[in-house]
C-alpha cells in the first residue's frame, strides 16, 4: 500500500462538487435513510450489507425503513444513484464510508461490538488511500480511536495522512414529522484537525442542517450518550411521579401540564409502559459499563434505568386492580392492547416495553390480542404473533383494554363507545372518560 499522504482539500472538494462515491455499511434504520439522503444530495451511493434480503429489496426499489419515502428510494434506484451489495470488495470505488451497523447489548448489559469490529475489518481491507471513514454506530466513549483507528493502523493506514477517520453520532427519531436525516444538526469529530474538517465538509454537502465540530471522536462519542441518558432519566422521573400520583389519587398528566407552562427550568417529559427504541434503552448503560472502567459507578443512571424497566411491572399490577375491581381475575380474561410500537406512529417494535407486559399476561394465563396497523405481526415468548384488526366485537367481548401505543390512526372513538374497561398508559389523544366511566390512566 502506498504511504503518499492525501490531501485533505482534495476530497473535500470532490465532496463539494458532489463528484465522490459514499459508501454506507448497514442498511438498518439508521443506514437506509442516510444512504438516501446522501444519493438525494447528488452523491453516487452504494450500501453495504450482508443481509441479501436487504440488498436485493434496496436494488429492487422497495423500502422497508418507514423514515424512508418510497418513491424517493425507487426513482434513486432507477437514476442508478443508490445501489446495494454484500460485496465489500466494491469499498475500493469509495472516497467515504459511513459505519450504521447495531451495538446491542449482551444479557449483562455490556456492549457488543462484533458488527463494528467486523465492518471496520472489511473496511480496512478493501479501501483505497484517501477514503474517510466515519462511525455513525451509538457506542462508548473510545471505541474510534481504540477500536477502528488499530484496524486501520494494521493495514498499514496513517490517520490524517492517507486515511481519514472520524466520529459521527446518528440522530434518528422515527415518526418525528419536524425533524429527520436532513435537516437534524450533526456533530462531527475526527481522531485528527484534517479528519474533522473533512468529515464536517461531507456533512455540510448532504444535510441542511448546521454541523457541530467538536475536538474528537471522544467528545461525539460521549455527548452521544449524554443525549439519550438525559431522556432515560427524565423519563424515569415522570415515571416515579407516575406512581405516586396514582397512589395519592391524583392525574400526573394534568400535574405536568402544569408544570409545562413555566416557560424557563422545566421541560415536559412523560410517563408510560416503559421506554422502547435501540437508543434510550439502550445507550445509557454504554456509559455505566465505561465508567466501571474508569472506577466509577454511575448510581443516577442505573436507578433511572431499574424504574423505567419496571414500569410494564406497574402497568401488569394496574391491569389487575382495575379487574379486580370488576370482580374478575387477569386469569382467564379476554385482553385487547392496542399497540406493539414502541412510540406512536411507526413500525418499529425494538425493545419495545410492551412485549415483557404481553409475556406477564401470558404467565398471569390472560387470553390477549394486539392491534398494531403498523406492525402485521412480531415476536414474543419465541413465538409469531400476528396482529388483529380493532373491531366493535372485539371490544364487547374483551374484559380490558390496553392503550399501550397511542397511535393517530387508532378509532378511539370507537373504543370509548364500546369497551367495558380501559387503561391507558399514554394519556391517548381522545380523552372519552365523559362517554366510557371505566376509562383509567396508568
Amino acid at each position: 500500500m502506498t504511504k503518499t499522504k492525501a490531501r485533505p482539500q482534495n476530497l473535500i472538494k470532490q465532496f463539494e462538487s458532489k463528484k465522490a462515491t459514499i459508501g454506507v455499511v448497514g442498511l438498518g434504520y439508521v443506514g437506509l435513510p442516510l444512504a438516501v439522503e446522501k444519493a438525494k444530495a447528488g452523491f453516487t451511493v452504494i450500501g453495504f450489507d450482508i443481509q441479501e434480503e436487504k440488498v436485493g429489496m434496496v436494488n429492487d426499489g422497495n423500502n422497508y425503513i418507514g423514515d424512508v419515502v418510497q418513491e424517493d428510494l425507487q426513482h434513486l434506484v432507477n437514476k442508478q444513484r443508490l445501489t446495494a451489495t454484500s460485496d465489500y470488495a466494491f469499498l475500493q470505488d469509495v472516497d467515504a464510508v459511513a459505519i450504521c451497523v447495531p451495538t446491542p447489548l449482551d444479557i449483562y448489559k455490556q456492549p457488543n461490538m462484533q458488527y463494528v469490529e467486523s465492518s471496520a475489518r472489511s473496511i480496512a481491507a478493501n479501501i483505497s488511500p484517501g477514503t474517510l471513514v466515519v462511525l455513525e454506530s451509538t457506542t462508548y466513549p473510545g471505541t474510534t480511536e481504540k477500536l477502528i483507528k488499530p484496524i486501520l493502523e494494521e493495514a498499514g493506514f496513517i490517520i490524517g495522512e492517507n486515511i481519514f477517520l472520524a466520529y459521527s453520532p446518528e440522530r434518528v427519531d422515527p415518526g418525528n414529522k419536524q425533524f429527520n436525516t436532513k435537516n437534524t444538526p450533526k456533530v462531527v469529530g475526527g481522531v485528527t484537525e484534517e479528519c474533522t474538517k473533512v468529515a464536517a465538509a461531507l456533512y455540510r454537502a448532504v444535510l441542511d442542517g448546521d454541523v457541530h465540530e467538536v475536538s474528537s471522536p471522544k467528545v461525539a462519542e460521549m455527548e452521544k450518550l449524554l443525549e439519550n441518558t438525559f431522556r432515560n432519566i427524565n423519563i424515569a422521573l415522570a415515571n416515579e411521579m407516575a406512581i405516586l400520583c396514582h397512589k395519592m389519587d391524583i392525574d400526573v398528566w394534568e400535574v405536568i401540564d402544569a408544570a409545562a407552562t413555566k416557560p424557563y427550568g422545566f421541560m415536559p417529559f412523560y410517563p408510560g409502559p416503559g421506554i422502547g427504541g435501540h437508543c434510550i434503552p439502550i445507550d445509557p448503560w454504554y456509559l455505566t459499563w465505561i465508567a466501571r472502567e474508569h472506577n466509577y459507578h454511575m448510581k443516577l443512571i442505573e436507578s433511572a434505568g431499574e424504574i423505567n424497566d419496571s414500569m410494564p411491572d406497574f402497568i401488569i399490577q394496574r391491569c389487575t386492580e382495575v379487574l379486580n375491581e370488576q370482580r374478575k381475575s387477569v386469569n382467564g380474561s379476554k385482553i385487547i392492547v392496542l399497540g406493539v410500537a414502541y412510540k406512536k406512529d411507526i413500525d418499529d417494535y425494538r425493545e419495545s416495553p410492551i412485549l415483557p407486559v404481553l409475556k406477564k399476561l401470558s404467565e398471569l394465563g390472560a387470553e390477549w390480542e394486539v392491534v398494531d396497523p403498523y406492525i402485521p405481526q412480531f415476536v414474543v415468548n419465541d413465538e409469531l404473533v400476528e396482529t388483529v384488526a380493532l373491531t366493535k366485537e372485539k371490544l364487547v367481548e374483551a374484559d380490558l383494554v390496553i392503550i399501550a401505543t397511542d397511535h393517530s390512526v387508532f378509532d378511539y372513538d370507537l373504543l370509548h363507545k364500546y369497551a367495558n374497561l380501559i387503561i391507558d398508559t399514554r394519556n391517548s389523544a381522545v380523552n372519552r372518560a365523559d362517554i366510557n366511566p371505566s376509562y383509567q390512566k396508568i
